[in-house]
C-alpha cells in the first residue's frame, strides 16, 4: 500500500449502479450527473465507463468542454447555460446542450450570429428558488425561444425536485404538480427526477432521469444507507496506522486536550486529516475500520492524521490498512457523524491523495 492516503474508484461498482437506474427507470433515458470531478470519482474515468449511459450533465462549460475534447460524444448538458456571448458560440462550436434558467439568456440566444442552433433545455422553477422561469413567465419565454431561430426544435423541458430525499414531505408532489400545470401546453421531452425522484417519485419518471449520488455509491434519501437500494460504494477512502501507542488512565489524547482516556488505551495515529479530505469536524466515535475491524474517532483531526482507539481490536500492527469510507463503511454513517452529507465528502477529497482507478477486468490502474 502506498505511504499516502489513497482512494480507489471500483467502476464495477459504477456500472453496477448505472444498471440500478436503469431497473428503476426502464422507459426514460439516463443523463449521469457528473458535476464537480464527477462527485470527487474523476469526470472522464466515470464518463468513459458509462458507456449505458444516453448522456452526461455537468455544472459548468469548462467541465463539459473538457469532455469534447477527452471524445466524448454523447449528450453533454450544462446546468449553469451560458452567461455570455462568448459562450454561447462555444455551446455551438461543441455541440452543448444548454440550460435557460433566465430570461437574460434569451436576450443572448436572440442577438447571436449562430449558424447552427443550440439544444436548449428550458428550466421552470417550481419551488427549489433557485435556478428556473418563474411559471408565470413559462409560455412567454418558451415562445420566445422558439421564434429566436437559435434554438433546436422541440426544447426539453426540466425542473429540479428541493425534498425528494425525505420522502414524507408535501414539496416534491406540489412541485410536480407544478411543473405539469406549466407545460401543459408545451411540447417537448420533460425532465424532473434525480437520485431520490426517480427511485422514490414514480411520477417523476419522465423522458430524462438525471442520476448522481446513487451512481456513485451513496443513498440519496435522508438517514437511509445506500445498501438500503442495493447500490454499492464506487469510492473507498484508505490510508493505514502509521503510530501505536498505549496511554494511561487520565491521558488526552489531540489538540485542545478535548478527549481524556477513562481507561488504559491503546490508541493507533493513522496518516490521514483535514489536508486529504477527511473532515475536520468528525466527531468522537466516528466509525474507521482498522485492518477490518470497527474501531472509533477519539480527539480532534488533525491536518495530517487522526486518532483511533483500537483497544478493542486484535493484533494492530503499524502499516495495517484502515478505510475511512467505502467498501465495509458506509460512508453516511462517517457523514452522520461529521454533521454533513455524503456528497461533501466525496466531493473534498484534496489533490495530494492517490487515487486509483479500479477497472471492471484487469485489476487496479493508476
Amino acid at each position: 500500500m502506498s505511504l499516502n492516503p489513497e482512494v480507489i474508484i471500483d467502476l464495477a461498482a459504477l456500472k453496477h449502479n448505472a444498471s440500478l437506474v436503469a431497473q428503476a427507470a426502464p422507459y426514460s433515458k439516463r443523463l449521469a450527473v457528473i458535476k464537480a470531478d464527477a462527485y470527487g470519482h474523476g469526470m472522464l474515468a466515470v464518463a468513459q465507463a458509462l458507456s449505458m449511459v444516453d448522456g452526461f450533465a455537468v455544472a459548468r462549460l469548462d467541465e463539459a468542454i473538457m469532455l469534447r475534447k477527452a471524445g466524448i460524444k454523447k449528450v453533454v448538458l450544462v446546468l449553469s447555460g451560458f452567461m455570455s456571448q462568448e459562450q454561447v458560440d462555444q455551446f455551438a462550436r461543441y455541440d452543448l446542450d444548454a440550460v435557460v434558467h433566465s430570461e437574460y439568456q434569451v436576450g443572448l440566444l436572440s442577438s447571436s450570429h449562430l449558424s447552427t442552433p443550440v439544444s436548449v433545455w428550458l428550466k421552470i422553477n417550481t419551488g427549489m428558488n433557485r435556478l428556473g422561469v418563474d411559471p408565470s413567465s413559462v409560455t412567454r419565454v418558451y415562445q420566445a425561444l422558439q421564434l429566436s431561430g437559435k434554438v433546436r426544435l422541440p426544447m426539453k423541458l426540466m425542473t429540479h425536485l428541493s425534498c425528494a430525499d425525505d420522502m414524507a414531505s408535501v414539496s416534491t408532489e406540489q412541485q410536480i404538480n407544478c411543473f405539469d400545470h406549466c407545460i401543459s401546453c408545451l411540447s417537448g421531452e420533460q425532465s424532473i427526477a434525480n437520485s431520490a425522484g426517480l427511485l422514490g417519485w414514480k411520477n417523476a419518471q419522465r423522458h430524462w432521469v438525471r442520476p448522481g449520488i446513487m451512481l456513485y455509491g451513496g443513498s440519496p434519501f435522508h438517514g437511509a444507507k445506500a445498501s438500503d437500494e442495493g447500490l454499492q460504494a464506487v469510492m473507498t477512502f484508505k490510508s493505514q496506522v502509521i503510530s501505536l501507542k498505549t496511554i494511561k488512565k487520565g491521558s488526552f489524547v489531540g489538540y485542545g486536550a478535548t478527549w481524556q482516556a477513562e481507561r488504559t488505551r491503546l490508541i493507533a495515529t493513522i496518516g490521514v486529516g483535514y489536508g486529504d479530505g477527511y473532515p475536520r469536524h468528525a466527531s468522537v466515535g466516528t466509525p474507521v475500520l482498522v485492518a477490518g475491524q470497527k474501531a472509533t474517532l477519539v480527539g480532534r483531526v488533525s491536518m495530517d492524521s487522526i486518532s483511533v482507539d483500537v483497544s478493542q481490536c486484535h493484533n494492530i500492527q503499524i502499516g495495517d490498512e484502515v478505510v475511512l469510507w467505502g467498501v465495509g463503511l458506509p460512508i453516511e454513517e462517517v457523514a452522520e457523524k461529521s454533521n454533513t452529507i455524503s456528497y461533501d465528502l466525496m466531493c473534498g477529497i484534496t489533490s495530494r491523495v492517490t487515487r486509483v482507478i479500479k477497472e471492471v477486468d484487469d485489476g487496479e490502474q493508476n
